[in-house]
């Protein structure tokens, strides 16, 4: 069998982060925290192959929080997923150009389709 791929989603609304560990718990390996910064310390610390991300956060929003994780993980970082309802900003535009983001979805999105969105992002990632 093999094994499951590791994720770290970071988002700010308790109730998401539940909802995505409740529907996914049994086909990936998921660590999620509120904080972008327990979210970097995580990353320092542990190999994931897939982080997913809110836009809209108080303490840093998702694209600062992947430049950052670009900065400290050089080389090839992980696959890099914005899960957000703002699609629409220059933050965006920006973390497509400089790579800091491999791939956006739009919430909401139904499970099926996201499982779909994360192990095609895992995939070509």
């Amino acid at each position: 069998m093999q094994s499951k791929h590791t994720i770290i989603y970071i988002d700010d609304e308790p109730e998401n982060l539940r909802s995505f560990k409740s529907v996914f718990r049994r086909v990936y390996n998921i660590f999620t925290t509120e904080s972008p910064s327990e979210g970097i310390e995580y990353l320092k610390e542990n190999e994931v192959d897939l982080i997913i991300t809110d836009q809209r956060m108080p303490e840093m929003s998702g694209v600062e929080f992947l430049k950052r994780v670009n900065e400290f993980l050089p080389g090839k970082p992980p696959c890099r997923m914005i899960y957000s309802g703002y699609s629409k900003t220059k933050d965006i535009d920006d973390a497509k150009e400089n790579n800091w983001m491999s791939f956006f979805v739009s919430k909401p999105c139904d499970p099926e389709n996201l499982k779909a969105k994360i192990d095609n992002a895992i995939r070509d990632c």
